[in-house]
């Protein structure tokens, strides 16, 4: 389940010292994406009126990217997460199995005090009701899981906080969003056809806001979206397994900003499609 936090938390001692000895004595500073500011992507005076619960909605429908973390380390999670950040990522998701992840959330909010604000960093996997308490607990907007798991969407009905759950069938789907669901993610969308499956199931739930996870290139995030998904999920495509064991963290910059550039002109592309629709 992923998590998305904006609040700071506490961080040990023993984290923060570890960090530093790792830390390079000068931190690269990465360039600043920046792209054209059109009403999809950019924050207007009514976004700010929505209710928190709407305003993360808004962000994951925006993005069109939800970039995946998995790292060894903290110090790794960190260097990885401010390349991808910087590239222009605006959905970043930490997995709850790198050490130390809720104080590399701090320090995220801590190191990028303008950039980090509308930005949603999340953990995952969480799997059960307590575990959704405790990371709400820590600072949580919203996360995500595998599967559906009832006992949140009870715990969380009428409250502020988005919770995603993964769904494979139609029929999974229709559960999720009559049990009160926002939108759902769509998993392990590679293995069950992907754009295929995708479009398929976009047109008797086109009232349901989908997130396609598992198994997508950064060169299809164009066609996911056109083809229904609300946003993509990108792992292994952002961070490339052979960049992380190097360090290579211009190259993940890269990445990031490749893919950042072309969920923002699918999103747009969807947008002046749907008003099109329209008239």
């Amino acid at each position: 389940m992923a998590v998305a936090c904006f609040i700071g938390l506490r961080s040990s001692s023993s984290f923060s010292s570890s960090l530093s000895k790792h830390r390079p004595t000068e931190t690269p500073r990465w360039p600043v994406a920046c792209s054209p500011i059109s009403s999809s992507s950019s924050p207007s005076s009514s976004q700010f009126s929505l209710s928190p619960l709407q305003q993360t909605l808004t962000h994951i429908h925006s993005s069109g990217v939800i970039a995946c973390l998995h790292a060894d380390s903290a110090e790794l999670a960190m260097e990885a997460a401010n390349a991808a950040l910087s590239g222009g990522i605006s959905v970043l998701e930490i997995m709850m199995s790198t050490p130390g992840v809720f104080e590399v959330l701090q320090r995220l909010m801590q190191e990028h005090p303008s950039k980090v604000i509308g930005k949603i960093s999340q953990v995952g996997t969480v799997l059960n009701a307590q575990d959704a308490k405790n990371v709400i607990a820590a600072g949580a907007k919203f996360f995500m899981s595998p599967a559906i798991i009832k006992g949140i969407l009870d715990e969380l009905q009428d409250k502020k906080f988005l919770y995603i759950p993964g769904v494979m069938t139609p029929t999974e789907i229709l559960s999720a969003y009559n049990a009160g669901a926002k939108i759902v993610k769509v998993y392990p969308v590679s293995a069950l056809g992907g754009l295929q499956y995708i479009s398929a199931l976009n047109k008797p739930f086109s009232h349901i806001p989908m997130v396609a996870s598992q198994g997508i290139t950064i060169d299809s995030v164009r066609e996911y979206i056109a083809c229904g998904a609300s946003s993509v999920v990108l792992s292994d495509a952002i961070f490339d397994k052979e960049a992380m064991s190097q360090r290579n963290f211009s190259a993940i910059y890269k990445l990031a900003k490749l893919a950042a550039s072309l969920g923002s002109k699918a999103v747009e592309r969807r947008r002046v499609l749907q008003e099109q629709d329209l008239f």
